[in-house]
């Protein structure tokens, strides 16, 4: 994958990430409706950019994007989404970056360290877990099944009365996310780890309705593809 094509598809993934995020605010008040009625427009540029080649039309989005970008956290006073919302404004703003910069090693630069930025919050999210005693236990993910506001169906909380399952489960996340960094080894295990972590993303929008972070983490997906090839 090369840097032009892995770039164009990762603008356009965040893209469409961008827009599934603000269709939420469109019954929010009028300032915030205009906000995010404008990134919409935007985004409609970066999709055109995207899939016609139209580099000046992509570029016109990612930079109105990237300006808009810093109103919203204005508004909310911050990335009021949490990780999801950083990571699309990391992944916003190196494409940006890559966009404009003045040399091609800077581009890779700027496209690189989105890469690296992703297969960090993999290691840096287990290591954080396996820390923690309550995840070593499983009683972490209990808690979130049998506490929070998370779970999208009540059924869902029996779960937290199934100690084994969980631990299991507890261990097997951490030690994905622990590992994650390996599958940069090859082309191969990289795409299979990429598999077995959107498909982790997709589980938890099903059952915990966090559908912002499956579509950021995968719109990034590109970047690493080529930060693999490019190291390897």
């Amino acid at each position: 994958m090369s840097l032009e094509s892995a770039a164009r598809l990762t603008e356009a993934l965040l893209a469409l990430a961008l827009l599934q995020q603000s269709l939420e605010h469109l019954r929010g008040s009028r300032p915030e409706r205009t906000l995010f009625v404008a990134r919409m427009a935007l985004c409609g540029l970066v999709l055109l950019g995207a899939a016609f080649t139209w580099p000046w039309v992509g570029l016109i989005g990612l930079v109105g994007l990237a300006g808009l970008s810093l109103l919203i956290l204005r508004r909310f006073q911050g990335p009021y989404n949490g990780g999801s919302d950083r990571m699309g404004l990391l992944a916003l703003w190196c494409l940006t970056l890559s966009r404009l910069a003045p040399t091609p090693a800077l581009a890779e630069l700027a496209l690189g360290y989105l890469g690296l930025q992703l297969m960090l919050s993999y290691f840096i999210s287990g290591g954080v877990k396996i820390v923690n005693p309550d995840w070593r236990s499983g009683r972490a993910l209990a808690d979130v099944f049998r506490f929070s506001a998370y779970p999208v169906s009540e059924d869902l909380r029996r779960l937290a009365d199934r100690p084994r399952l969980l631990l299991a489960l507890s261990w097997a996340v951490m030690l994905f996310e622990l590992a994650f960094p390996l599958t940069l080894l090859s082309r191969e295990s990289l795409i299979v780890g990429l598999i077995v972590a959107g498909t982790f993303h997709l589980a938890n929008a099903c059952l915990f309705g966090l559908n912002r972070f499956f579509w950021t983490w995968l719109s990034v997906y590109p970047a690493i593809l080529w930060l693999q090839a490019r190291l390897v």
